[in-house]
């Protein structure tokens, strides 16, 4: 068994409506699936991956010698317990958020001044804003509004964009603790370049866990919980997570299209006649004060934790 994977230059010629469907029931079926012909140069992304390794060997590297999970998988093993770490990830990671360019790295050429698989995980997020939307039964643009809604007169914070930068490094003892443990992301859609060279990433379906094969140069969607409930539990934001490895520095780089942390997010209006409700509304700032503390743990609790409007 494997995600789907789908050929995304279809989308605009013949084979459209079956593009569309095959989208809508990867999103149905696995709320992740992987992109080739997406339309993102094989040049930015060559250069993207050189970007991201440099900035870990100069700059992340040495600290991740003398980071927590190192240092508690030493004093593990010191102790010879046989227990396994579960409260931290075997990983480096850092945010790129465009409102923030001061806390990026910054002895890396060229990194700040690159956020082009950003601006075309945009685009690419657009287009699947709209197919998503059309499966849905939504307006062109439902999603996009939906994210920003209560945003339109002051303008102070709209649906925003960011990247995430991980690198799992090699783990003398992966059996003890998790590259990262198990979670469903929280805001909207994710498209995340993944290492072809190293697997790791696995997403959870029917009770089994699938590796996300490494397809070179895809890109790789996965639905967040927003999206959930937006379209009231017809879409699931899947369970994932990585493997720790023995062998391999495995990078990923995940772009994230979140709601204003002032929008107000509940199920469509435009839903299945007589269907209820499943989701309350809340604001997505809320959900994310839950999130922060919960994001390893069920997720059905989290929605029922927040305050509804």
């Amino acid at each position: 068994m494997a995600i789907p994977v789908i050929d995304f230059s279809k989308i605009n010629g013949e084979e459209r409506e079956k593009t569309l469907s095959d989208i809508a029931k990867a999103c149905e079926e696995w709320g992740f699936f992987q992109l080739v012909n997406h339309g993102i140069p094989l040049e930015l992304l060559n250069k993207v991956k050189k970007l991201s390794s440099d900035c870990y060997k100069t700059e992340r590297e040495e600290a991740f010698k003398t980071s927590t999970p190192v240092k508690l998988l030493n004093e593990l093993l010191e102790q010879n317990s046989g227990e396994k770490i579960e409260s931290v990830d075997w990983e480096d990671v850092f945010t790129l958020l465009d409102h923030n360019q001061n806390e990026w790295p910054s002895n890396t050429s060229g990194l700040k001044g690159d956020v082009g698989v950003q601006r075309r995980s945009e685009e690419a997020s657009e287009q699947d804003d709209g197919s998503d939307g059309r499966n849905l039964g939504l307006p062109k643009g439902y999603i996009k509004k939906a994210f920003n809604e209560g945003m339109e007169e002051d303008g102070e914070e709209t649906a925003f964009f960011g990247t995430k930068v991980s690198h799992y490094p090699p783990c003398p003892h992966p059996e003890l603790v998790n590259g990262l443990r198990a979670h469903t992301d929280a805001g909207g859609v994710v498209l995340l370049f993944q290492d072809d060279e190293y697997d790791g990433l696995q997403v959870l379906k029917d009770g089994e866990w699938i590796d996300v094969q490494p397809v070179h140069n895809a890109i790789v969607i996965n639905i967040g919980d927003q999206i959930e409930v937006l379209s009231n539990g017809r879409y699931k934001s899947a369970w994932h997570r990585v493997l720790a490895r023995e062998e391999g520095n495995r990078r990923s780089i995940a772009s994230f299209y979140n709601p204003s942390y002032k929008a107000a997010i509940g199920p469509a209006a435009v839903s299945e006649e007589g269907s209820e409700k499943k989701y309350p509304k809340f604001v997505f700032g809320d959900y994310m004060d839950v999130y922060a503390n919960q994001k390893f743990m069920p997720k059905e609790p989290r929605f029922l934790a927040v305050k509804p409007l």
